[in-house]
């Protein structure tokens, strides 16, 4: 009896010890996490914005498929990230054969078949949200479309009108694959599921749902994992670009359920603190007997729109069979899984100074828990952290960093990786010892060829290493890197190299004022039908119709009645694309103010996405003071300026953050990232009738180029027409 006792007490202190040890280290990994912005820190794994992360481990080599975030609404080109010892990772672009008129590749995952091939499957909404599949000899491409190209899991699989996004694939222990996949899950009552045919890994034999009430708050991005005979559905809820997403789970002994809510869900959500922000879509990775959680969370500071991510990992503990621990979210990550086979990093934690750097001061969004004060600082290139990066104060070029590695040494190999792998830089690398004489280390200044890290090989004996970034494939990008690594030795990299393009370079600004419209010199009562462009890139503004000057209140006015454009012959110019800096200003006066009129716009609207248009608007509507393309990062008027005044309306862009002022008084303002497409000059309309002005334009002005708030006090100083007095802070 007394061994008896024994061995239960045994039994159950080894219980007790093994969850003292638990927590032990759950209370070590809290004490031990550093801050979003400190040197060495190892989440987030990869140098730029990627979502949705699916990782892989085939033979020796870590993969890391991925959405590519922050370019338009997650609309990049498909790329896999690789690494042998899961911290040192490699870009490609993969080529993917996917439907004319898909832009979106978005959450993919991969799966070996059993005729040893890989299967690409992603997720597209354009064409109604399905999933489209791919095959090839490497993990790495080129893809090729099975099932002649058409949707593998097409919207309405297993649960009516359920869109078939966001798909997960298991391969089960008797051969059999299934899929679950979903998003707005909580619209369609539940996850779809389908059995998929292991032989063509397309076609579906079977398929149903999991119900809302198995998978509380289900919004997103199923993730499925089996272990122990027991089978877990991960999945993500709230909403990816606000604070609320979150990971839950739950549990079955059936692929198709049924399925009970886990314990301690939700497992992974937002820290405290708010640096990490939004974590979800996951995928999960066995190593060692350790499992690991792969997700994404929001940069820091908080880009505006939420869709600026980056991919993190951190350990999951199972309790048992069927309870998950709540994960900790780190900054410090996961490490290294392998010894690397990459030397000392002499540029590591160097002196760095630069011509310039962006210093981001901003009131608080929706997308930050508090107001915005974040230098751009030049030691964050220097830091080994993918989560700090050094920024240029503005988009003009050129822009250089220069390292002090604190002594003469030698070096033979330079890795950059700048803001965005999926855009080619180009650049110049110079060595000196003295700081005074400069040599030609490495010349990109024709680069048109993407990829992080940049690899650069040359001998060179120096203290002082200079960085100059001389053009970028888009415009409007700002010089910018994640990291700068210096080597005295060479050692084996991967051997691909992305395609060049042969689109770009982005044009600079003309730093001037290319649209330029006054009333002022006409006479009133005259109906025109076209007008001089007296900007910088000349033409003739034509009106849709006769457009009649007025004198009002003494000021001297287009007339636009609703149902008139004035139109410039000419296109804005390149200096007016992508993310290209710009000042829009005008006087008007609208009698009675509509849901979304627009003064001015100079972008297209066509495949028009999150952040990929700009209008100056004179509204009441969610955008009725600047129209983005997307209710999140629209901006509507805190108070809308009041009818039947006359206001001087503004509009500034800087590459980072744009500034509204009515009457010289900034009024709103927003950190943001743009995406456009340079059009023709459209003043009075956006081209869409039902946001057409309805009142008086006095002057116009749009410039290829920013403005400080004095500036737009002088503007609008300048700009006055004689019949106003005084307005706003004069």
């Amino acid at each position: 009896m007394r061994e008896l006792i024994f061995q239960r007490f045994r039994t159950d202190w080894k219980k007790i010890s093994g969850l003292l040890g638990l927590i032990f280290c759950w209370g070590l990994l809290q004490a031990q996490d550093v801050s979003f912005d400190s040197p060495e820190a190892g989440n987030p794994l990869l140098p730029g914005y990627f979502a949705d992360p699916t990782v892989k481990k085939f033979g020796d080599t870590w993969y890391l498929y991925t959405t590519t975030d922050g370019i338009k609404l997650a609309s990049g080109e498909p790329q896999v990230w690789i690494s042998k010892d899961f911290v040192n990772w490699f870009n490609y672009e993969m080529e993917l054969d996917v439907p004319e008129g898909l832009t979106n590749v978005w959450a993919p995952d991969v799966v070996e078949g059993k005729d040893g091939q890989y299967y690409y499957f992603m997720g597209n909404c354009q064409f109604g949200c399905n999933i489209y599949g791919y095959v090839s000899e490497s993990p790495m491409g080129p893809w090729k479309p099975v099932n002649d190209g058409n949707a593998v899991i097409e919207v309405g699989t297993g649960l009516r009108n359920i869109p078939a996004l966001d798909a997960q694939f298991l391969k089960d222990d008797n051969g059999s694959v299934f899929s679950w996949f979903g998003t707005w899950c909580h619209l369609f009552d539940g996850i779809g599921w389908a059995e998929i045919d292991p032989g063509d890994m397309s076609t579906i034999l079977r398929s149903g749902g999991i119900p809302m009430e198995q998978v509380p708050e289900a919004f997103e991005a199923a993730y499925p994992l089996k272990r122990n005979g027991k089978y877990f559905l991960m999945y993500s809820s709230g909403d990816c670009r606000l604070s609320s997403y979150a990971v839950h789970y739950s549990v079955s002994e059936h692929p198709e359920g049924p399925y009970r809510y886990g314990e301690n869900s939700p497992i992974l959500q937002s820290s405290s603190d708010g640096t990490i922000d939004s974590p979800g879509h996951h995928s999960v990775l066995k190593e060692n007997d350790q499992y690991y959680i792969v997700y994404h969370r929001h940069d820091n500071p908080h880009s505006s729109g939420g869709m600026f991510r980056q991919v993190c990992a951190d350990p999951l503990v199972f309790n048992n069979d069927s309870i998950i621990q709540k994960v900790n979210p780190s900054h410090k990550g996961v490490g290294f899984f392998k010894k690397p086979k990459v030397g000392e990093n002499l540029a590591q934690n160097a002196s760095v100074s630069a011509t310039s750097f962006y210093h981001l001061v901003s009131k608080k969004t929706r997308f930050s828990n508090g107001d915005i004060d974040h230098k751009y600082s030049p030691g964050f290139a220097t830091d080994t952290n993918n989560g700090t990066l050094w920024k240029s104060a503005s988009a003009k070029l050129p822009q250089s960093l220069v390292l002090d590695l604190g002594k003469v040494k030698n070096m033979k190999r330079v890795m950059t990786r700048f803001e965005y792998p999926t855009f080619y830089y180009q650049y110049k690398i110079e060595t000196s010892t003295d700081s005074i004489t400069w040599s030609l280390f490495a010349d990109k200044t024709n680069n048109r060829r993407s990829g992080s890290p940049m690899i650069d090989d040359h001998e060179a004996v120096a203290r002082y290493v200079k960085l100059t970034v001389t053009g970028t494939e888009k415009t409007g990008l700002l010089a910018a890197v994640w990291e700068v690594e210096i080597y005295d030795a060479l050692f084996d990299v991967p051997a691909f190299q992305n395609p060049e393009s042969f689109e770009g370079p982005g044009v600079q600004s003309t730093q001037s004022c290319i649209a330029n419209l006054d009333a002022e010199s006409l006479k009133a009562g005259q109906f025109v039908n076209e007008l001089p462009n007296k900007g910088a890139i000349g033409g003739h503004f034509k009106s849709t119709k006769p457009l009649k000057i007025e004198e009002i209140d003494g000021v001297k006015a287009f007339v636009f009645d609703g149902e008139q454009i004035l139109e410039l012959s000419e296109e804005a110019p390149g200096s007016m694309s992508w993310n290209a800096p710009y000042t829009v200003a005008a006087w008007v006066k609208n009698p009675q103010v509509g849901e979304n009129e627009c003064i001015a716009t100079w972008t297209s609207r066509e495949n028009m996405l999150m952040g990929s248009y700009s209008a100056l608007m004179y509204g009441t509507g969610r955008y009725g003071a600047v129209a983005h393309g997307d209710g999140y990062v629209d901006l509507a008027y805190v108070n809308v300026p009041e009818e039947d005044k006359w206001h001087h309306i503004s509009l500034v862009f800087d590459g980072m953050k744009e500034v509204l002022y009515v009457n010289g008084e900034p009024v709103i303002e927003q950190p943001i990232s743009l995406f456009v497409e340079n059009s023709r000059v459209i003043i009075g309309g956006s081209g869409f009738p039902q946001e057409n002005f309805s009142g008086y334009i006095s002057t116009f002005r749009l410039f290829d180029k920013p403005m400080k708030m004095d500036e737009v006090e002088v503007l609008m100083n300048e700009t006055r027409p004689r019949g106003i007095m005084k307005v706003g802070k004069e």
